[in-house]
């Protein structure tokens, strides 16, 4: 989010000093951080408080599991 509107923010000064109108740069600017504050809104309500480190740590699980063992070794009673 911070992030967002530092760029926005870039953007913003960067029309404004290429000689844009100032109603212009303005809208650009309020239209822009309601759209980066929305989104932030809803993907907080979508994936949670640590939602993106929970995204991350999807891709380090592995898909599935190998067990080397044979199949009669893990079927296979054990005496206690």
């Amino acid at each position: 989010f911070a992030g967002g509107l530092l760029a926005l923010f870039v953007v913003f000064v960067i029309m404004y000093i290429a000689g844009l109108s100032q109603w212009i740069c303005i809208g650009f600017g309020v239209t822009a951080a309601s759209v980066l504050v929305w989104l932030t809104f809803h993907l907080n309500a979508k994936y949670g408080q640590h939602g993106l480190m929970k995204l991350a740590a999807v891709k380090y699980h592995p898909r599935y599991i190998i067990n080397r063992l044979r199949l009669n070794r893990m079927i296979k009673c054990r005496k206690q």
